[in-house]
């Protein structure tokens, strides 16, 4: 966030006419979108590479046993806490709306404060969080499936 924020400052300082809205002048997109997609990328790589080693280790020490059970704690708890980061992202973002339509003291009111938090908090878990989980639940099931004839064969509990 913080590359994000210097780099709109540069382009404000050095784009002639962006700051004051001048016709014709546009900033410069695609390097905020690099910053964005890299970042996204590196803050990806360790979340992945978790749910792949721990499916991997639990496989090989407990078995399709242990595999099974980690698959069903996997999906009801990532089912749960994916509802409640959509719904609740939903819930912050309409309560601005809700604020800002006159209730509650409409605009400026600290209850339009406190809703304005909530929405800055509310879009990123219905738009990305929330989401995401289901994706992760999807790679635990898939490498699970995969690695299946090799949990059969090697875990803790056949070795002895």
């Amino acid at each position: 966030a913080q590359r994000m924020v210097a780099e709109i400052h540069r382009q404000f300082k050095e784009i002639v006419g962006l700051k004051e809205g001048k016709p014709g002048v546009n900033p410069e997109y695609d390097k905020c979108i690099s910053i964005a997609t890299v970042g996204a990328i590196k803050e990806l790589i360790p979340a992945g590479l978790f749910a792949i080693i721990s499916t991997v280790v639990v496989g090989f020490i407990g078995g399709v046993e242990a595999i099974g059970g980690f698959i069903a704690g996997n999906i009801v708890s990532g089912l749960l806490l994916s509802l409640l980061m959509s719904n609740s992202g939903g819930l912050w973002d309409n309560s601005k709306k809700y604020v800002e339509s006159g209730n509650n003291g409409g605009k400026g009111s600290v209850a339009h404060k406190a809703a304005v938090v909530g929405d800055t908090v509310g879009d990123p878990f219905k738009d990305t969080a929330g989401p995401s989980i289901n994706t992760q639940i999807t790679v635990v099931s898939l490498v699970s499936s995969l690695m299946s004839s090799l949990f059969l064969e090697f875990n803790l509990f056949n070795l002895f």
